[in-house]
């Protein structure tokens, strides 16, 4: 996704972008084909690629991706989105956030190229990505889907070394559709023959979705608990596949979703490539993803008195609340939820699962984020629970003041954890 508009250098590069094309999404592939032969087909010139779709839990797949590659000794190119901070995050080049000079001249010799011939802003990143892909040397490219996947910018990819599928739930319903089976199909559409895809846990409606997909063009679908297993032992996580066991330890990112996450990468490395079994284990020790369950500990948590914690979490539609919800329901301290949400987004579903556990729950618009849903419509979502904040450094300052120390959680929006992040001083490196 690429409607979180860059601040600075990058602007007036994307401004113009936006011109090109009426729609700040438009999900096919032949605009980008087109751009990508003008070229010279840099998309059939990348290392072996993990190629990541789904609904929740891309981002933090292609972390522990990342993260055991790392481990391995791999030289790992990483394509994300959207970016919480700074535009350059979408693009990791051999383990390295793209530096300013290096992605502004690429996106000027990009849109050189392109010859103001329409195109989304989305689709000239990714020809900037698979350009810098293809000219420095990696052994590994984590390929995540924007939205959907099969007219993904990203789908236009050779068939990759495997493919994973993450958690699928509802979510870009003005995109996607209404029907589960019918964004199940559109994500399934980064399957190719021969390909191995690993998943883990879905609905049923999901599952015979992908299965029927699968066969339809020949991949190879490696299903949790029919394929490969993960589950949590004394010692941390106990994997098993077709090629054997793995004792590993408890993943970096917190959350018991995170254990599905870790074991569709790992299964997905094992079909794919080969990987040591050392490197997995540490590579899902030391995984670091941004906004996924964080413990922030800068200015913005200097604000709290002693005793409390404050987190953060991205997640924004009604399957990252339910991961959520399941993470909060384990006995601890009294949790205070700090909520501000982009506009379309189903403030009620998400909150649902999160209302019962919540001490108190504060709604939020912070200045500078984008697209933020209104104060009086997250309030309304929740049936009237929660009291305006109406910034997250007021519901802070108001949550201490009221309550005994406990932890508070601020979460419905990458773009809101953005803005939480620049407040907190904490870079994403």
């Amino acid at each position: 996704m690429s409607d979180n508009p860059p601040q600075g250098r990058f602007a007036p590069v994307v401004q113009r972008l936006h011109a090109l094309h009426p729609r700040l999404i438009d999900l096919s592939l032949g605009r980008l084909q087109a751009l990508l032969e003008k070229l010279g087909h840099p998309e059939r010139r990348l290392p072996p690629v993990v190629h990541v779709a789904g609904t929740n839990g891309k981002g933090s797949t292609c972390a522990f991706l990342r993260g055991i590659g790392e481990a391995a000794g791999w030289r790992v190119h990483v394509y994300t989105s959207p970016h919480l901070v700074r535009f350059n995050e979408r693009i990791r080049l051999a383990g390295a956030i793209v530096d300013d000079d290096t992605l502004a001249a690429t996106l000027d010799e990009v849109e050189t190229k392109n010859d103001g011939a329409a195109i989304t802003v989305f689709e000239v990143l990714t020809a900037a990505a698979f350009l810098l892909f293809s000219r420095i040397p990696a052994d590994l490219a984590v390929l995540e889907v924007g939205l959907g996947g099969r007219y993904d910018a990203t789908n236009v990819i050779a068939p990759p070394a495997a493919a994973a599928i993450t958690s699928i739930s509802f979510d870009h319903r003005e995109f996607l559709g209404d029907s589960l089976a019918g964004i199940a199909a559109e994500k399934a559409g980064v399957m190719k023959p021969g390909v191995a895809v690993a998943t883990g846990l879905q609905e049923a409606v999901v599952r015979d979705v992908l299965r029927a997909e699968a066969d339809r063009v020949g991949a190879r679908l490696l299903e949790r608990g029919r394929d490969w297993t993960i589950a949590p032992s004394a010692t941390g996580l106990a994997y098993a596949d077709g090629t054997g066991t793995l004792d590993l330890p408890r993943p970096a990112l917190p959350g018991p979703h995170q254990i599905d996450n870790a074991g569709i990468a790992v299964a997905a490395l094992r079909a794919g490539l080969r990987v040591p079994a050392e490197a997995i284990a540490r590579g899902l020790a030391g995984a670091i993803w941004p906004a996924r369950l964080q413990r922030l500990t800068g200015r913005l948590a200097a604000t709290l008195p002693a005793g409390w914690e404050l987190w953060l979490d991205g997640g924004h539609n009604p399957g990252a609340g339910v991961a959520l919800a399941e993470y909060l329901s384990a006995p601890g301290r009294p949790v205070h939820l700090i909520v501000g949400m982009k506009q379309g987004k189903d403030s009620a579903e998400f909150l649902r699962p999160l209302l019962p556990l919540a001490a108190s729950v504060r709604a939020v618009a912070e200045p500078g984020q984008h697209l933020a849903k209104p104060v009086e419509d997250i309030i309304a979502a929740s049936g009237g629970v929660a009291r305006p904040g109406p910034t997250v450094a007021a519901a802070l300052a108001a949550i201490a003041r009221e309550h005994p120390p406990g932890r508070v959680l601020i979460c419905g929006s990458l773009y809101l954890a953005g803005e939480v992040l620049k407040a907190d001083g904490t870079e994403v490196t």
